[in-house]
């Protein structure tokens, strides 16, 4: 089977994950596409195939060194997600490759995503796996696969079981573009700020009507307006409002902050906490109340004691016949809350890009050069 053809067939899956669900895994239907990918997983020899009832899947292509050879060597995990974003249907996807600047592209039909986020990587370690199993000259020790659900809501690691896993590092498979290869990422937080009013008749209002809605916009004006995802890049942080509702009598306000640098991380959580108490000074009553929850970290401070894994990717891509390109990620993976459980666990290019729209598409070509990435980092130097 080639690569093009397991991923398309993997597109055929609506797996999409809900933000409001309370259930693990948040939709149903991605245990459906669990549950095939266990049954090709024991198919293509992987052992110690075992999928929980939340929906992670794990397996093992086991070394094949002599014994003493093989304990020797580090057991390296590789992950990828198999939800896809909410933002944008995922159901009954038609997948199909177009000829685009002397490379094969796969696309939807325009009226879905493609699902590549990240699909495109579960069949690039499924690949790499049965090219490993295929080609017995490449030595290498015990690798461990893992996929996962509810990535793009944020939940992908929280029931990830990394002692079952057991590996000594790993990496994510669910970067972008060729080449990408990421281990820092913003320190995350979301806040709710929920603004308390009194409702009267608007025609005896004078001095007692108290706006909740109205208040909710006197705190945006009072945030940057040059510091937010729109006006921001590299490693600039910012606050990004991501809903508003409200009437008379409340109103509430969702952000989510985000910063590479964690000490100025801190200080965003404070600042927007003190407009808060600006707010409130203002009414001379609490009118305004905030609630922020950190998300994740920056996982550069967890890879940096273990830089020798970065570098085994650099190697890795440079032997098939990729340029790494080390940038951060102005977002998150599953990867930095796996790294401070415990694993660290870096971030590698699939070849897709345009992620959660009709746009999304990926490079066949890029994709055997990430399958290969996985070959070559699992070989045996």
């Amino acid at each position: 089977m080639t690569i093009e053809e397991r991923f398309i067939n993997y597109t055929r899956f609506d797996t999409q994950s809900c933000e409001d669900s309370e259930t693990v895994p948040s939709t149903a239907k991605q245990l459906v596409f669990a549950q095939y990918l266990r049954e090709e997983m024991i198919a293509e020899g992987l052992q110690d195939v075992v999928l929980d009832a939340k929906g992670y899947l794990y397996g093992t292509l086991p070394a094949n060194l002599d014994c003493d050879d093989a304990v020797q060597q580090p057991v390296i995990g590789f992950i990828a997600h198999y939800d896809t974003s909410p933002d944008c249907s995922g159901a009954d996807i038609k997948a199909r490759i177009v000829e685009e600047g002397g490379d094969r592209i796969i696309r939807s039909d325009g009226t879905t995503l493609l699902g590549a986020d990240d699909k495109a990587g579960i069949a690039e370690i499924m690949q790499a796996m049965c090219y490993l199993r295929d080609n017995p000259s490449i030595k290498h020790g015990t690798i461990r696969v893992a996929f996962n659900p509810d990535e793009e809501i944020g939940r992908g690691a929280h029931h990830f079981d990394v002692d079952l896993f057991g590996c000594d590092y790993a990496y994510t498979i669910d970067g972008g573009a060729e080449g990408e290869l990421e281990f820092e990422n913003f320190n995350a937080a979301a806040a709710k700020v929920t603004f308390t009013g009194y409702s009267i008749h608007p025609g005896y209002a004078k001095g007692r009507m108290r706006n909740a809605s109205r208040i909710a916009l006197e705190f945006v004006s009072m945030m940057p307006a040059d510091e937010t995802p729109e006006t921001t890049e590299g490693y600039d942080g910012f606050y990004h409002l991501t809903g508003i509702e409200g009437s008379c009598e409340k109103a509430q306000l969702t952000y989510i902050i985000r910063d590479h640098d964690r000490k100025i991380f801190e200080q965003r959580k404070q600042f927007i906490e003190s407009l808060a108490r600006v707010i409130n000074n203002r009414y001379a009553q609490e009118v305004c109340k905030i609630v922020i929850s950190d998300q994740y970290y920056n996982m550069r401070e967890k890879i940096e004691p273990v830089m020798h894994i970065i570098d085994r990717a650099k190697e890795a891509m440079t032997a098939s016949g990729v340029t790494p390109k080390v940038q951060p990620i102005r977002g998150g993976t599953d990867g930095a809350q796996l790294s401070f459980k415990g694993l660290p666990c870096p971030n590698i290019f699939t070849g897709a890009t345009d992620f959660h729209g009709p746009d999304e598409h990926v490079s066949i070509s890029t994709m055997e050069k990430a399958m290969m990435t996985i070959v070559n980092i699992a070989r045996i130097r």
